[in-house]
Order: C-alpha cells, then structure tokens, then sequence
C-alpha cells in the first residue's frame, strides 16, 4: 500500500481547525496570571487618553506616513506600542463602558449610544482609584458620553458640558472641540495638590465632521482631525513635564473604535467589524519609561485596560472579569495564552433592521457571524477580502462555536421588545403587530454586507435636507424605504424632512412607520406626540406621550425628560394647568435643573394673554436652559412674542433671533421678525425676514406665509407673486 503525501490546503485546513477549537475554547473563559514583581507600581499619576474614532493604521507609530503627531510619537518612543489592540464594539458608548468596567457588552449591558446607560450598581476604573486613593477626574468631549450614562459616576470631578445645541441635532453630533476640553483638564491639574490622581481624558477628534484648524488643512480631512488631537495630547502632556510628573506617570492612550473610510464600503463606523474600525491603538508609558520601544504584537483587547491598571497599582482586581492585566506583556517578562477576542455590531440592527453582526478575532483569524458568515486569515489577508468560510468550514464552525458558547448564557433583547402592557397600548393605538421583534439571532435579517451602499443613499438624503430641498430628500428616502422598509433609521428621516416642510400629517405616518419597527424609542414616541399636538390631534398625542414615558423608565434620564416635555406640550394644548404642573414637577425630580417648570408657567400665563406676567418665568427657563448642552424649541419664540406683544420691540427680536439661531427653520419665528420690522418701519428688514423665511422653507407651507404676511403688509401684488412661485 502506498502512502500518498497529504494534500497541503487539508493540512493548512486541519491546522486552522485545532487553532480555531483552541481560540473557541478560550473564548468562554478567563485566566488570572501571577503578577510579575519586576514591573514597576504605578503610584503616581494616571492618565488614560482616548482619541474618539482613531484607526491605528493612521498613525505614524504604527507605520502611516500621511501625517505627523510629533506627541504620540514621543509617547510611543517612551512606552509599550500594542500593535494589535481591539476594541469590543464599534461605537463610543459600549466601547468606553468595556474599558472602564472591564465588562464585555453583553455584560455591563450598554449596547448603543442611544437610550443605553451603565446600571448604577456597576463599579468601573473610577471607583476603584478613588477607592485606592486617587483623585479621580473625567473630561470628556462628546454628549454620547454625558454623565447621566453612568459613564460620570465614580469621579470625584467630571466634565462633559457640552457647547449649546439645538435639540434637533443628532446626539452623535453634539461635541466640543478638543482644546476646550484640555482647558478644563488643565485647570483641574493645577488645582491639585498631590500626583495621585487618575485623569481620564477624552477627545472627540477626528470623528466627523472633519473639520481640522487652519494650521492643520495641509493634511486630508480625516489626517488633519488626526493632528490636531495630536497636538493637544503633546499640550496635555508638556504640563505634566512642566509640573515634573510625567517620568512618574503611567500614561495609557488609545481609541475606542476606529473609522471605515470606505475600505469595506462604510465611510464612517458602527456597522462593521473589520480591522478598520476596530482595531485600535493602544500605548502604555509606565514610571519611569520602563521597558520605553517595546512593541507587542499578540492582540489585546478593551477589557484589559482596568485589569492592567489595577494590577499596576497593586489593587487587587475584581473577580469574574473577562480581562487580563497586560502587565508580562508590558515588560516581556511573561506571555498571555491566546484567548480570542470578542466583538458586536448591534447598530445594524437597531438602526437599519439589518442583521447584527458578531465577531471573534485570534493572533491569524477573524470570524464574523452573519446571514454569510465570514473567515479571515488576518497574517496572509490583512485588509479581509478573501472570505475563506466556504474554504475552510471546519475553522468556521469551530470559531462559530465559540461564539455561540460565549454568548449562550448572555441573551440579547431585541430592541423591539416590548412588554405585554406596552403591547397592549400599541395595539389600542393601531399598531397590530410589532415586525422586528423576531429575537436574535437574526439571520433572516438582510446581510449588511448587502445593504451598506443604501447609508450613501441616507447621505444624499441629508444633504438635500441640510440645503432645503425638502422633495428631493422626501423622494430618496422613499426609494431607499421602497427596497428596505424595516429600516427604522430612513422612517424617523422621512419623518423629520416632512416636518420641515410643512407636512405633519404624512411626517406622523412616517413617525408611526418607526413606532412600528422599533417601539421603544421614547424619543421617537415623545417627537410623534409633539407633532399630533401641532396637528390637534391631542387624543392620540397624550397616547403617545403616554406610551414614551412608560418606555423611558428603564432608559436614561434624557429619554424620560423627552417623555415628560411630550406631555407637558399635551397638558398645555388642553390647558389643564393640573397636569401641566404635574409634569413639570416630575421633570424637576428627574433633572434639579430642568427648564420645564418655569416654561410651565410661562405658558400659563402666555396662554390667557397675561404676557407681563409670563416675563419672569419665561426669564427663569432662559436662565435653566442657558447651563445645558440642548436648547428647547419655542422657548426663545414664546418669550419674544410675549414681549411684542408689550411693545418691547428690542428685546423681543433679541430671543426671536435667538429661537432662529438655534431652530432656523421655525417659521413663526421669521414671520414674527418681519412683523416687528414692519411696526417699527424697518421695511427693507421686513423684507429681507420673509426672504429668509422662504429660504428655510421653500415649501407651500412657507409660500402661504409669506404671502399672507404681504397681505397683512397691503402689499397684495407681492402676495400674488410669492403664491405664484410656490411649489405644486
């Protein structure tokens, strides 16, 4: 019998199939290593500075020549360069909750940035270090990260206000620029008077838009976001120096995700989990520069980042954390045994009705759970464009088991989910079926490796919006919708661009489309109700409002305030001044410093025409809403039209500008400006008001205005004129 030599791709398939068994077996379980007594304690100050939305590969210490960051390169000569760090979600919130608590998703149970919070009963990094002695501070750059989502707990100091912003922006969308944030970082250094002190500093940049300064447009968009954070880490890190802290200083930056840029088709990040918005940089400079240069190259993950600090401050780490101190890593003086590394992608899901994607990553291999599971082999294949799945189906289906181990004790609730009380309202409210709520797994979702050239689409979609070409934008997203109708996301879109154009009975269908898809969104639930109010629909309005409210009680304190706004705006349109009250005390004891209070009396007064004595409530939710990130619609317009109405002109377009600066497409605002102008004889501006007016709507809407403001004027050839040119 003659022995034939074995076929090399069963060979190289029977190599990857007992990696992959091993990298499955150690996915569902952790190891505590002794702890090596070379490596230095950290018993000076602690820094962890996370660069929102920085792929590794675009930085020169990771090998990218298209920019320079003189400051992390300084850093990375000083410290430990991990060259393949992961992160366990593709968006700021869950990633920041896993590195601070140590706690993969599916266990601290945040998930997405929106309506998810960190149970108020979960320690993180902060509790610990200021358990063990340190002063303990959080500055952080963005409102996904505010700190009402327990991300602020634990620190004896946290930052996140954000600059003002008009309610209608996307959370995501709701920054501060970077420098701004090392000023307060900076003055609460000063304020110090020990070096024990843990100071978790977050910038925003260069998540989009990418708008970098000036001094940095030599670069593309993206690289100049890049170092212009770089510079404020170099500023971050000279006051150390100055202040001579920084030999002694255990120094951690890295990213919470990274950024598609278009290699797998995703501009941004959130739907997918290759290398590109995942991978993510990771330095750690230890006391003294200890073991400064060395570079590691097993693949470390989020989840490490408490245990490594803790062990390095000689505090004992909490027990059941999936995550390992990198402590014999950081000195050489020990190794890891492979384990693989686990990711999620639940945003396709919750935002597009696609399927969720999950992924575990080894030191060679990526395997991606979806309707077409995918295989990579990360050494031969490192930008995943070979699928090897159908190639290697034995390697697949050992990793997908591993996944599936991984995640058998930990059930996911699909966002749709609701209880049989909520059922039951939406079913009395119309709603006879809720679609997406199948559970997970959803394989018999659309693949998002389908699906992602219809995000372009949603893009185009927006760029008309933003120009006011409100029918043009209508009509793209209704293409999009035609071929993708669970796609929750383009509903709440349509919905919005229908609003801006006047058309509040088709936007409230649409609105009722996304209640359909996903009946927890209390925002969504609280901005149907608020248009059902503007419509007169007030039954169906306090339904709704109703029905957000009992959703938000376990979502975070932003959801129950929309909630509680929604019926307040309700209470006032039926002028029952009990309900009004009651709402607006609720509002308070959720939030000491809510606006909603004093605007309810505001309004109260407002309503029966006691203008002079509305003026000192509406002053008062000027004054609350001044010291909060968002901005409240029809406050600035209330107040001014009360003082129109006591002919005190100046202050009067004083707040209607300040309603438009915020709200620019309110507009009873324009049309009260013009009117102003007009009794004071400031005719040209009169003019220009409805000009503006027609601008930020060009809608029928806005052409009827306009004309019946010509007509108040007695100037019915220009009315005629301005109904001529509307729209069909």
């Amino acid at each position: 019998m003659s022995v034939l030599p074995d076929d090399p791709s069963r060979g190289r398939a029977r190599a990857m199939v007992v990696l992959a068994i091993a990298i499955a077996a150690a996915a569902a379980a952790w190891l505590v290593l002794p702890r090596d007594s070379a490596a230095p304690s950290a018993n000076g100050p602690i820094v962890l500075i996370s660069i929102d939305t920085l792929r590794a590969d675009r930085l020169p210490a990771y090998g990218y020549q298209g920019v320079r960051t003189p400051a992390i390169d300084r850093l990375a000569a000083d410290g430990i360069v991990f060259e393949r760090a992961y992160a366990h979600s593709p968006l700021t919130l869950p990633s920041h909750a896993s590195m601070l608590t140590g706690k993969l998703p599916f266990e601290h149970g945040v998930r997405d940035n929106i309506g998810f919070a960190l149970p108020a009963t979960d320690r993180h990094l902060g509790h610990e270090l200021k358990d063990a002695g340190f002063a303990t501070a959080g500055v952080v750059s963005s409102y996904v990260l505010r700190k009402d989502t327990g991300i602020g707990a634990g620190f004896d100091f946290y930052d996140s206000e954000m600059p003002p912003a008009s309610s209608e922006m996307p959370f995501g969308d709701v920054q501060r620029d970077g420098s701004d944030s090392l000023g307060v970082a900076r003055t609460w250094l000063d304020s110090l008077a020990s070096d024990r002190f843990f100071l978790f500093f977050h910038l925003y940049e260069p998540h989009t838009p990418y708008t970098p300064p000036p001094a940095f447009s030599r670069y593309a968009p993206y690289d100049g976001e890049i170092a212009y954070a770089d510079s404020i880490v170099g500023e971050l890190l000279a006051q150390l120096r100055d202040k001579g802290l920084y030999d002694q200083a255990t120094i951690v930056l890295l990213s919470d995700h990274g950024e598609g840029l278009g290699d797998h088709g995703e501009e941004e990040h959130g739907v997918f989990l290759y290398d590109e918005s995942i991978r993510v940089p990771l330095i750690v400079k230890l006391p003294r520069q200890d073991a400064a240069g060395r570079r590691v190259s097993a693949p470390v993950q989020h989840i490490d980042v408490l245990p490594t600090i803790l062990d390095l401050v000689d505090r004992e780490v909490p027990s059941g954390l999936r995550g390992r101190s990198l402590r014999p890593l950081l000195t050489g003086d020990g190794v890891l045994p492979e384990r693989g590394i686990y990711s999620e992608s639940l945003y396709p899901r919750y935002h597009f009705g696609w399927s969720e994607l999950f992924a575990l990553t080894s030191a060679q291999h990526r395997y991606i759970k979806a309707p077409r599971e995918e295989l990579y082999d990360l050494q031969q294949d490192p930008g995943e464009r070979h699928n090897l799945a159908d190639k290697e189906p034995s390697a697949a289906a050992a990793m997908r088991r591993g996944l599936d181990s991984l995640l058998a004790a930990h059930a996911v609730t699909s966002p749709a989910s609701v209880s049989s009380e909520e059922r039951s309202r939406l079913q009395a409210l119309g709603y006879v079926a809720t679609p997406v709520d199948r559970g997970l797994p959803g394989q018999d979702l659309p693949d998002p490796k389908d699906r992602i050239a219809v995000l372009d689409q949603l893009k185009a979609a927006a760029d008309h919006t933003r120009a006011g070409q409100y029918d043009a934008a209508s009509r793209q997203l209704r293409a999009v919708l035609h071929d993708n109708p669970a796609m929750a996301s383009a509903w709440q879109q349509l919905g919005n661009v229908l609003t801006l154009a006047g058309r509040l009975g088709e936007a409230v269908e649409a609105f009722k489309q996304y209640v359909t898809r996903d009946p927890r969104n209390a925002n969504i639930l609280a901005t149907l109700a608020d248009a059902l109010v503007r419509l007169g629909r007030l039954d169906e309005a306090q339904a709704h409002a109703e029905l957000a409210a009992a959703v938000a009680e376990t979502q975070d304190v932003r959801a129950k305030l929309d909630a509680r706004e929604a019926l307040l705006r309700v209470a006032l349109a039926r002028q029952d001044a009990a309900a009004v009250e009651r709402h607006a005390q609720a509002a308070r004891q959720l939030d000491p410093g809510s606006p909603l209070p004093a605007y309810a009396r505001a309004r109260a007064h407002y309503d029966r025409k006691q203008f002079a004595a509305a003026l000192p409530h509406f002053a008062e939710a000027v004054a609350h809403v001044q010291r909060r990130t968002l901005r409240m619609p029809e406050l600035h317009f209330h107040y001014g039209d009360a003082l129109a109405n006591l002919e005190r002109y100046a202050e009067a377009e004083t707040q209607f500008r300040e309603e438009l600066r915020w709200f620019p497409h309110n507009v009873r605002a324009y049309a009260s400006l013009a009117m102003l102008y007009r009794a004071t004889g400031r005719d040209g501006e009169a003019e220009r008001a409805i000009a503006d007016l027609l601008r930020a709507s060009p809608t029928p809407a806005g052409h009827d205005l306009a004309a019946q403001l010509w007509t108040m004027f007695g100037e019915p050839a220009r009315a005629a004129a301005v109904r001529a040119q509307s729209p069909p």
